[in-house]
């Protein structure tokens, strides 16, 4: 009819996914977890395989998630295998602070009266500097020595990772003496291979620790770095007994172990 205006005819066009530019594509697939990029979507088509190999993409996850540093643009090569260590990256020793009594801890040697945990700061004691760790597991006048076997599988770390980026593996552990009892503290770390060979090992020398010591929690620590490739299990061992032969629980108290793996930041 005349004096009433025509519609205009309204066309949408639907816009696959693949027609957005990059810098959009880089930040939607950002969102996908790691493992989803590498094995769903690295797989789609050429383009998406192209994208999920960028740098870019890998810093911005890096930066979701609270790992990017920018004085780390110059040190940093391979930002995927950066941003997977971070996320990966977490105590891999169980029960490290015998919240869980010995569950996952292997007794290798447990004379005298055997291992006991305690509550912090125990008798004649001090308490650790951090006050999360509110229990300690101590030794006897018998050898104590106790044992965990990480398999690095299990946690995430692929073979090619150990082998090819030999990422940095660090060994923690805490310990102390009771004020009025002398005591002897132990630590062996083995890095092994598939068939349980030694390929490098941490033993310092044994910590004798006198009577009448000031009952101060001392950290250990060290780093494996530029470690030979083939590295497949970590085993972690700790102990020690008193000095003095007393019955009951004088001897090394340990707590808060740590093995990481790594960057530092």
């Amino acid at each position: 009819a005349a004096g009433i205006p025509r519609r205009r005819s309204c066309r949408f066009v639907m816009t696959s996914i693949g027609d957005l530019p990059e810098d959009v594509l880089v930040e939607l697939l950002s969102l996908l977890p790691a493992r989803e990029l590498v094995c769903t979507c690295r797989l789609v088509c050429t383009q998406w395989r192209y994208v999920v190999d960028l740098t870019t993409l890998w810093k911005r996850k890096c930066q979701r998630d609270g790992f990017y540093l920018q004085n780390l643009d110059r040190t940093i090569s391979d930002w995927k295998i950066f941003y997977m260590l971070c996320s990966l990256k977490r105590n891999l020793i169980k029960n490290p602070c015998a919240e869980e009594k010995f569950k996952h801890w292997k007794l290798d040697h447990n004379e005298g009266d055997k291992w006991k945990v305690e509550k912090m700061p125990g008798a004649h004691g001090t308490n650790i500097p951090d006050p999360a760790v509110r229990k300690y597991f101590v030794t006897s006048y018998g050898p104590c020595l106790k044992s965990q076997l990480i398999t690095l599988q299990k946690e995430g770390y692929w073979n090619q990772l150990m082998d090819e980026k030999r990422p940095e593996i660090v060994v923690k552990d805490w310990y102390a003496a009771r004020f009025d009892c002398g005591c002897r503290y132990e630590l062996i770390v083995r890095l092994l291979s598939e068939d349980y060979l030694v390929l490098e090992e941490f033993q310092p020398e044994p910590v004798i620790i006198e009577q009448w010591s000031d009952a101060v929690w001392r950290e250990i620590s060290h780093t494996f770095q530029n470690y030979p490739p083939g590295v497949r299990y970590i085993w972690f061992q700790h102990g020690g007994q008193d000095t003095q032969f007393w019955a009951g629980w004088y001897g090394i108290r340990v707590t808060n172990s740590s093995i990481t793996i790594g960057p530092l930041t």
